[in-house]
């Protein structure tokens, strides 16, 4: 039995795609569940259609995304913090920071729970965090903590 499916099924298939599966597993539990629909002329043509239009929305998206990138590796991010005498900040750096302080300085968006650290950040100094913006992109993202 050919299938389209409508939305993604883990070691079967994407969403959109035209997958064969046999006709039991088809039948009584693709198709009820909704995650799929026999494949005919008609839902074929619907698939291919919605394939088209999320390959332009992802080519959209992307060239955002570049723009952003572009953005996060031209500047260098400031944080200030309170620091003691020995040059060790009181707490460190978090990702919440690190989110406000992109947000403030280049006007740019993300998510606090998309930038990694690579360590805890206690003293004075450069560092580099990583930023998942998307599956495909990732930047590295160069950030300065300073004493206020």
């Amino acid at each position: 039995m050919e299938i389209v499916l409508l939305q993604d099924v883990e070691r079967l298939g994407d969403q959109g795609e035209m997958v064969k599966v046999k006709s039991g597993y088809g039948r009584n539990y693709l198709i009820p569940k909704g995650m799929a629909l026999v494949a005919n002329d008609s839902n074929r043509k619907i698939a291919l259609e919605k394939k088209k239009q999320a390959e332009r929305r992802e080519e959209l998206l992307m060239s955002k995304l570049q723009e952003v990138v572009d953005s996060l590796k031209s500047n260098v991010i400031k944080i200030g913090a309170k620091v003691g005498t020995s040059g060790k900040i009181f707490g460190s750096v978090t990702t919440l920071q690190l989110a406000d302080a992109i947000k403030s300085q280049i006007s740019v968006k993300i998510d606090r729970k998309k930038i990694v650290l690579p360590e805890d950040i206690k003293t004075i100094g450069s560092y580099t965090a990583e930023i998942d913006l998307h599956k495909d992109v990732k930047v590295e993202l160069n950030f300065e903590v300073v004493a206020e």
